[in-house]
């Protein structure tokens, strides 16, 4: 609700500034005759019915104006980007950071990668999570690509209940596995 009120104190305030820079544009390049501003600012002094409103304009906009430098310079709640989901018991928060780590624990079961990253987003369609991984180059990378994108889905929407909508994955390298051959002299 704050966020809406807000955006409402903030398309009020723009309106505001942006009439008011017209107005003294106007008046700055002499296209409203002298008479018409000395006439306009005098009833600014001495009528109420202009000065009432002039008045409380501007009232609201200092006001605005300190509310906007209050959310500016506080200290951020320091949220974690989450998921959240409503049930019947309540709310619950997942953490991206969390779904990026059961990422990486499924993946790392496939057999033949190593040197996993995760990075979680998410969109309309659920999650998108992109897999960046080395492997050892005795395994088709295909079968492997799509053994991770598989464990990854179906660990993830089994654990969370999240669907996930996409998982990428991008082969970085490929290290050679060293094996040595123990001799025996």
């Amino acid at each position: 609700m704050i966020k809406v009120m807000d955006r409402l104190l903030l398309f009020l305030y723009t309106l505001i500034i942006g009439i008011s820079v017209i107005f003294f544009l106007v008046v700055s390049f002499g296209w409203v005759p002298f008479a018409t501003s000395e006439n306009f600012l005098n009833n600014l002094y001495y009528e109420g019915t202009v000065a009432y409103p002039a008045i409380a304009v501007g009232v609201f906009v200092l006001l605005v104006t300190f509310r906007f430098f209050y959310v500016s310079v506080r200290r951020g709640r320091g949220q974690v980007p989450s998921i959240d989901q409503r049930t019947d018991f309540g709310d619950i928060r997942i953490s991206l950071e969390t779904v990026e780590n059961l990422s990486l624990k499924s993946a790392g079961r496939v057999r033949g990668v190593k040197d996993l990253r995760a990075r979680v987003s998410v969109t309309d369609a659920g999650l998108d999570v992109v897999i960046r991984a080395v492997v050892d180059g005795e395994n088709s990378i295909p079968d492997l690509s799509e053994e991770i994108q598989r464990s990854v889905k179906t660990h993830i929407e089994d654990v969370t209940g999240i669907p996930v909508a996409k998982v990428s994955v991008f082969i970085a390298n490929v290290v050679q596995s060293q094996t040595f051959k123990s001799r025996v002299e």
